[in-house]
């Protein structure tokens, strides 16, 4: 898992870019990365970009994102890459950022501090709830699939990095109170049940405006509401009465229809199934509906056999594999154009200061340099990443590259479209084929039936 912060920068840029980069933080300098930028001179850099900045000037320098991860949970490398892949998921390759990894302390995590206004359209970054809320779902995806754990919404969002390790250690109480809930959740009939039987195991309730628990040698009551929203106690008594059945996230309320096709759920596997009879009878007609709408999408889509719903999914998974890889080669040639159109127009903005100093002699070139030190840094940089992009001679025409951005712009966004459309059309035939593969009755470890087999 990891916990994301974000803050602004409102002065001294060049500590806090000097603090990130500490070689004992970052294996001697090998876990810093950046992007637009020289982490060195990013100070710089970052003021110059700033000083063409437009609309609301702000006192923001730059935003400082950090990336906690769990002790122990992943390595330095990996969470470096994870950190690379986050800073440009978030930033879009429009903002110049440095990336540093610190493995000093007992847990792992990434610095990400990006420039307060783009590089492409001079506009400010705005930090606000909505966009650390996008941030965190965007960590939270890359968690997933880099294989690590994921933080419940509303569960573990106020536990410290301190509190985590303690966690992941097994040392945690309130980790282990959570865990005794969740399993006399389990087993409780209805609320009143539910404290009964934590009592009579030795746990002391104290009811008041809200529940507390106090576990048997624990020196304090902690309230429900305190360890997370699933532990409140009316979300408590809605998960005894089996209003949700997922822990790990919100589903819809039992006997809402959303409209959608939903899996077939499993009563065999189901521990609440199993302890209410109501629950079961519950399940029983949800699996019933699901079934009659799984049927009627096959019907209306003229899918009835096995091997034509196979053949359906693998064409659309087909497409959608395809157009996101398309989607990623636009995306990723945005970016160089973005960072080519940025380089030579701080080449050439900064090409009069070069070139004065260059021809200048004895004390004029001394007191120039002085005097343009930013500049001269700026066009440094600018010619260092020009030729690192195989350009070293005549210059790009800035305005047919800013042409090709703008047609690549609205071919990346026709592709979100497609993107995002077969995006649903894949969870939605996933959904479909478990359910299909339920109602035949097939083979669990992913045997399919034989293609002559009817759905219907």
């Amino acid at each position: 898992m990891a916990v994301i912060t974000i803050h602004p920068i409102k002065s001294t840029l060049k500590k806090a870019l000097d603090y990130i980069c500490n070689p004992e933080k970052t294996d001697e300098k090998i876990l810093i990365d950046s992007f637009g930028c020289v982490p060195e001179t990013a100070d710089i850099e970052f003021d110059y970009t700033l000083s063409r900045s437009v609309g609301n000037k702000g006192n923001n320098l730059a935003h400082h994102l950090i990336q906690s991860f769990a002790p122990g949970e992943v390595a330095y490398e990996e969470a470096h890459r994870i950190g690379r892949e986050l800073a440009d998921a978030v930033l879009g390759g429009n903002f110049e950022y440095v990336l540093t990894t610190h493995i000093d302390k007992g847990h792992i995590h990434n610095h990400i501090m990006f420039c307060a206004a783009s590089f492409v359209d001079r506009h400010k970054y705005v930090s606000n709830r909505r966009s650390l809320y996008g941030i965190r779902n965007i960590s939270d995806r890359l968690c997933r699939e880099h294989g690590l754990s994921v933080i419940v919404p509303g569960e573990k969002k106020r536990q410290s990095i301190g509190e985590l390790k303690a966690e992941t250690e097994g040392r945690s109480w309130k980790a282990k109170l959570k865990e005794a809930i969740d399993k006399y959740i389990e087993l409780s009939s209805d609320w009143d049940d539910f404290l009964r039987r934590m009592e009579a195991d030795g746990y002391t309730i104290k009811r008041a405006s809200y529940t507390s628990y106090k576990a048997p040698g624990q020196e304090r009551f902690c309230g429900g509401q305190t360890l997370g929203t699933e532990y409140a106690d009316e979300r408590i008594k809605e998960r005894i009465a089996g209003l949700t059945v997922a822990l790990k996230r919100r589903r819809p309320i039992i006997g809402q229809d959303t409209g959608k096709i939903n899996l077939i759920m499993d009563i065999q596997e189901s521990v609440k199934a199993q302890e209410s009879p109501g629950y079961t009878h519950w399940m029983k007609l949800h699996n019933l509906k699901e079934a009659a709408k799984t049927v009627a999408f096959l019907t209306e889509n003229n899918l009835l056999q096995y091997e034509q719903l196979s053949a359906k999914i693998f064409e659309i998974q087909n497409l959608f594999d395809s157009t996101t890889v398309t989607l990623k080669g636009a995306e990723k040639r945005l970016s160089d154009l973005n960072l080519l159109i940025k380089n030579v127009e701080s080449f050439r903005h900064t090409y009069g200061a070069y070139k004065a100093h260059r021809q200048a002699k004895g004390k004029e070139k001394e007191q120039l340099a002085r005097q343009h030190e930013s500049a001269l840094i700026i066009h440094a940089a600018a010619r260092k990443a020009l030729r690192e992009m195989g350009i070293d001679g005549k210059l790009p025409n800035v305005a047919a590259l800013k042409a090709e951005r703008d047609k690549l712009t609205a071919e990346k966004f026709a592709l979100y479209q497609q993107y995002n459309g077969l995006k649903r059309q894949v969870k939605e035939y996933d959904t479909i084929k478990q359910n299909i593969d339920k109602i035949l009755g097939a083979d669990r470890s992913g045997e399919h039936r034989k293609n002559t087999q009817q759905i219907q």
